[in-house]
């Protein structure tokens, strides 16, 4: 196995520059180190007909999210609900705002980003709480917005990817109307921290075992492990779960996890689209500006999405 060597160039750009890793940081400076770094290896914004902010919610209580609409078409439209990465303690719609757009420009549906509360200032479970708000609270709303209630898909990658799976599982549970499709990039789905790439893979491949230790600081108090809202590879029933595309990173602690996670949904019976790129890292998702496989990949998920948000195109 070889890793990419258009990213091998960004590791060493990384290594080499002057930014301080993030778990030498508060949450306040990595987040902001997070938001200037962000637009560097992404691919260019994609033109979108509106981006709208939105306060989706309703009372007292009211979650920050962001709409993009690549074209008007008078319909009522597909929709990804994206849950941007990071951790649970970085991360924000302004650094995923040029991943969302591609999304929305080539799955040819709306996008909406979800500001969820981030750690350590807001540990687990307030980032669940915050997405299934968001998600219960959508389902009142699709057409005040003009959205296919029957084509609504959750997505995220790595923290943002469990999130994902979590909601998938915490819905179902719940009796909420379930998404039509899950988009999952190299998702955290087992807190326990068990399987061998979180050790292979600790040291010198971007997410490293200090960030891992920094992040799981921030977000878990007072939980176990295996609990299935933190770990939801630990859930009991996987059947009745949406048709799913896992990716995974070669050179990415999380890889085994998420391998794990999309041969049990399989196993449940459910659709899974299962791609695995041996020669990148965790955190490829935003690096399509400079690494072509990077953007291969994006481009990859991008055409799984449409292809669960328009069965018959």
């Amino acid at each position: 196995m070889t890793i990419d060597p258009q990213i091998q160039w960004v590791l060493e750009l990384i290594a080499n520059s002057s930014y301080p890793p993030v778990y030498t940081l508060s949450p306040e400076a990595a987040r902001a180190q997070y938001e200037e770094a962000s637009v560097k290896l992404d691919i260019d914004p994609a033109p979108m007909d509106s981006t709208v902010e939105i306060a989706l919610g309703r009372e007292s209580r009211f979650v920050r999210t962001r709409l993009y609409t690549p074209r008007q078409t008078g319909d009522a439209d597909p929709l990804l609900v994206w849950l941007h990465g990071g951790g649970w303690t970085i991360g924000s719609l302004d650094s995923y705002d040029r991943t969302c757009r591609g999304l929305a420009a080539q799955a040819d549906c709306r996008v909406l980003s979800v500001d969820y509360r981030l750690a350590p200032e807001h540990p687990f479970p307030a980032a669940v709480e915050d997405v299934m708000f968001v998600w219960e609270t959508l389902q009142a709303r699709t057409a005040d917005y003009g959205i296919d209630p029957a084509r609504i898909a959750i997505g995220g990658d790595s923290a943002g990817g469990n999130l994902s799976a979590v909601l998938c599982h915490e819905a179902r549970k719940a009796g909420l109307p379930m998404p039509c499709f899950q988009l999952l990039i190299y998702p955290a789905t087992d807190m326990t921290g068990s399987f061998p790439s979180r050790k292979t893979f600790e040291d010198g491949y971007l997410l490293e075992k200090a960030h891992m230790t920094w992040f799981r600081n921030a977000y878990i108090r007072n939980v176990d492990d295996d609990d299935p809202r933190l770990s939801p590879l630990h859930n009991a029933d996987f059947a009745g779960q949406p048709p799913a595309a896992v990716h995974t990173a070669g050179f990415d602690p999380l890889q085994d996890e998420g391998i794990a996670y999309a041969e049990k949904l399989e196993a449940a019976g459910v659709p899974v689209v299962k791609r695995h790129y041996a020669g990148l890292v965790h955190g490829y998702f935003n690096m399509g500006g400079i690494a072509d496989a990077a953007k291969a990949a994006f481009d990859d998920a991008a055409a799984d999405l449409r292809a669960g948000l328009h069965p018959a195109g």
